[in-house]
């Protein structure tokens, strides 16, 4: 990234803070896999979501599916679905979220140089964080207290 202000610039940044976000998610898949936790697909919802662009990024840096749910308010749709279990209309959250929740799209993470790149900006984004424990760790000595 550069202090430019040009369109470029604001693209490279958008796509930087996107992947910073993903490899934050990636990070959160990694440590669901590592408890035995199955992850084969992301349902992903928000003002967001809608981005084929964010979705990519988020398939690409994860190597999971992208699910796009098929309503505007899937938040919404999940309480509907509590609602209709709680009131009996339904025996399971599975059930009522076979009946009633359909997915719309979904991305595939794509193979190959992206997914070489993404995995090589993971492993400095791990560097990072390494760095940033360390740094606090050193200077936490001299860390500004609050006065009584």
């Amino acid at each position: 990234l550069d202090l430019d202000r040009g369109i470029e610039s604001l693209e490279r940044l958008y796509v930087a803070g996107l992947c910073g976000l993903a490899y934050g998610l990636a990070d959160v898949v990694e440590a669901m896999r590592a408890q035995r936790i199955s992850c084969g697909i992301m349902v992903i919802s928000g003002g967001a979501s809608r981005s084929p662009l964010v979705r990519q990024i988020m398939a690409d840096t994860t190597g999971l599916a992208v699910a796009l749910p098929a309503t505007a308010e899937p938040v919404l749709l999940g309480a509907a679905m509590l609602g209709a279990v709680a009131g009996g209309a339904y025996v399971s959250i599975d059930r009522a979220m076979e009946s009633m929740s359909r997915i719309a799209e979904v991305t595939q993470p794509r193979r190959g140089e992206i997914a070489e790149f993404h995995a090589a900006k993971r492993r400095i984004y791990a560097r990072m964080q390494a760095l940033d424990r360390e740094s606090r760790a050193v200077m936490r000595p001299f860390a500004v207290r609050p006065a009584n």
